[in-house]
C-alpha cells in the first residue's frame, strides 16, 4: 500500500511539473511544429479582423492626422501631452515583462520560466514598436523625424541633450536593439530545429535565420556565453529606460510631477503592467494553440501569480509614498491637483486605478487555487493593464489640467487619438498572431535542457525534486 501511494505521489508530481514530465525530443519538436502549422478558419477570421482594425485605426487614421495636422487631436493648452504619450509610457511598461522574465529570472535560475520566456521576449520587441509609433504620432510632422538625429547640417541645429525627450530617444532605441538581439539569440537553436523539419519557403526562411547552427559543442558554448552577457547587460538597460521615462515628468516643475520617487515608481509600474500582459498572452496561447497545454501548465500561472502579488504590493507602496509626500509637503496647486484626481469629473478613474491595481490583485492572488486558474489570471491581468493605463492617463493629461495659471485650465478631450490607440493595440496582437505561425513560441531546447536537469530522488520516505547544474 505504501509503494502504491509513493507511485501515485510521483505520478502527481510528474503531471503537475513540466520539468518532471519529459517526452521524447522528436515528439516534443513535432508538437511545437504542429502548433505553428495548425491554422483553422477561426485563425484567418481573427487575422482579417485585426488587419482591418490596424489598417483603419493605425495607418488610415495616421494618414488623416498627417494631412490635417495635430489640430485633429485633443492636445491643446494646457494639456499638450495626451493619449499619444499615455500609450508611449504604457507600451514601454509592457515591454519590461520580457526582460524581467527572461533576463532576471534567467540570472536567478528560476526554472519555471523556461516554457514562456519567448512569449515574454516577443512582448518586449512588439511593445517597443508600438511605443515608437506613439511617439511618431505625437510629433505630428513625422517626415521631419530626422531632425532628432545629431547629423551635420548647414543650419547648425542640434538635438538638445539636456532634454529628457532626447534621453528617451537614446534609451528606447538602445533597449529596442538590445532586446531584439536578446530575443534572437535563444531563438537560433529552435530555428535550426524548424529548418530541419520544414520544406519549401519555410525551410529557406529558417535556414537564413538559423545562421548555419548545427548544435556542435563549440556553438552551444558561444551561444550560452552570448546569452549570459546579454542577460546581465540588458537588466540595467531595462531599469534605466523607464527611469528616464519618469524623468520626462519629474524634471519638470509642474504640480504633481516634481517627485523624487517617480523613478522606482515608474519601474515597478512597468513590471506590474508587463506581468499582467504576460499572463494574458499565456492564457490565450494555452487555450488557442495545439499542444500548448503540455508546455504551459497551472504551475506557471501559480508562479507568475506570486510575482504579480509581490509587484502589486510594491506598486501600492510607491503610489502611496508619492501621494502622501506631495499631500503633506506640496504647495497649494499640488494639493488642488490631488483633490482634482479624486473629486474631479474623471475622479472615477482614480478609484478604478486603485481597485484594478491593488484591491483585486490582493484579494485574488493570495489564493493558490485562484492564481492557478488560467481564466482567473487572464481576468486579473486584463484588469491590471486597464488600471495601469488609467494611471498613466491620470499622470499625463489629467495632471496637466491643473497648473499655476487657473485661467488656462481646460479638460483634455481626445479626438483622433482614440482610433490610433486602438490601431496600435490591434497591431500588437496582429504581430503576435503572425509570430505564432512563423517561429516556435515555446523555446523547445530550454524545456528539454530543464527536463534533463530535473529528476526525482528518494530522501527517506519523501520524494523530492533535484536539479543538476548543467554547463
Amino acid at each position: 500500500m505504501t509503494e502504491k501511494h509513493e507511485h501515485t505521489a510521483e505520478r502527481h508530481l510528474r503531471k503537475k511539473h513540466l520539468m518532471l514530465d519529459p517526452l521524447p525530443r522528436g515528439q516534443m519538436n513535432a508538437m511545437v511544429m504542429e502548433s505553428m502549422h495548425a491554422t483553422s478558419w477561426k485563425f484567418w477570421v481573427v487575422f482579417a479582423v485585426l488587419a482591418a482594425i490596424t489598417a483603419w485605426g493605425l495607418f488610415y487614421s495616421w494618414g488623416v492626422l498627417m494631412l490635417d495636422g495635430l489640430g485633429m487631436a485633443g492636445v491643446n493648452r494646457p494639456s499638450y501631452w495626451g493619449i499619444f504619450l499615455v500609450n508611449t509610457v504604457f507600451w514601454i511598461g509592457i515591454s519590461h515583462a520580457g526582460t524581467f522574465i527572461s533576463a532576471i529570472l534567467r540570472v536567478f535560475k528560476a526554472e519555471f520560466r523556461r516554457p514562456f520566456t519567448r512569449a515574454a521576449e516577443l512582448m518586449t520587441t512588439f511593445g517597443l514598436i508600438q511605443a515608437g509609433f506613439s511617439i511618431l504620432m505625437h510629433m505630428g510632422r513625422v517626415w521631419l523625424a530626422y531632425w532628432l538625429l545629431p547629423y551635420p547640417n548647414q543650419r547648425q541645429l542640434w538635438p538638445n541633450v539636456h532634454s529628457p525627450l532626447t534621453w528617451d530617444l537614446l534609451a528606447i532605441t538602445t533597449y529596442l536593439l538590445a532586446s531584439t538581439m536578446y530575443l534572437f539569440l535563444p531563438l537560433i537553436p529552435d530555428l535550426a530545429m524548424a529548418r530541419d523539419r520544414s520544406t519549401g519557403w519555410r525551410k529557406t526562411f529558417y535556414k537564413i535565420l538559423a545562421l548555419g547552427f548545427r548544435g556542435t559543442e563549440g556553438e552551444w558554448t558561444h551561444l550560452r556565453t552570448a546569452m549570459n552577457i546579454f542577460a546581465f547587460a540588458i537588466i540595467p538597460v531595462m531599469f534605466s529606460v523607464h527611469t528616464i521615462v519618469s524623468w520626462d515628468f519629474a524634471m519638470a516643475t509642474r504640480p504633481g510631477w516634481s517627485s523624487t520617487v517617480f523613478g522606482p515608481y515608474f519601474v515597478i509600474g512597468a513590471l506590474h503592467s508587463g506581468m499582467g500582459a504576460v499572463v494574458v498572452v499565456l492564457a490565450i496561447v494555452r487555450a488557442t494553440m495545439k499542444h500548448m497545454d503540455y508546455f504551459i501548465r497551472t504551475e506557471h500561472f501559480e508562479a507568475i501569480g506570486k510575482l504579480m502579488l509581490i509587484i502589486s504590493m510594491g506598486w501600492g507602496y510607491f503610489f502611496f509614498n508619492d501621494y502622501i509626500v506631495q499631500w503633506y509637503g506640496g504647495d497649494v496647486w499640488t494639493k488642488q491637483l490631488l483633490h482634482w484626481h479624486e473629486a474631479g469629473p474623471l475622479g472615477w478613474m482614480w478609484f478604478a486605478m486603485l481597485i484594478f491595481n491593488v484591491l483585486i490583485p490582493w484579494l485574488v492572488l493570495w489564493n493558490r487555487t485562484w492564481r492557478s486558474n488560467p481564466w482567473i489570471m487572464l481576468t486579473v491581468g486584463l484588469l491590471i493593464n486597464v488600471g495601469m493605463w488609467l494611471e498613466r492617463y491620470i499622470i499625463i493629461p489629467i495632471s496637466l489640467t491643473i497648473n499655476r495659471m487657473p485661467f488656462t485650465w481646460r479638460m483634455y478631450e481626445p479626438g483622433i487619438e482614440i482610433p490610433l490607440g486602438i490601431g496600435t493595440l490591434a497591431f500588437f496582437i496582429l504581430l503576435y498572431l503572425i509570430a505564432s505561425r512563423l517561429i516556435p513560441l515555446v523555446p523547445v531546447w530550454e524545456v528539454q535542457e530543464g527536463q534533463m536537469a530535473h529528476s526525482l530522488k528518494k530522501v527517506g520516505r519523501e520524494t523530492v525534486v533535484t536539479v543538476a547544474e548543467l554547463e
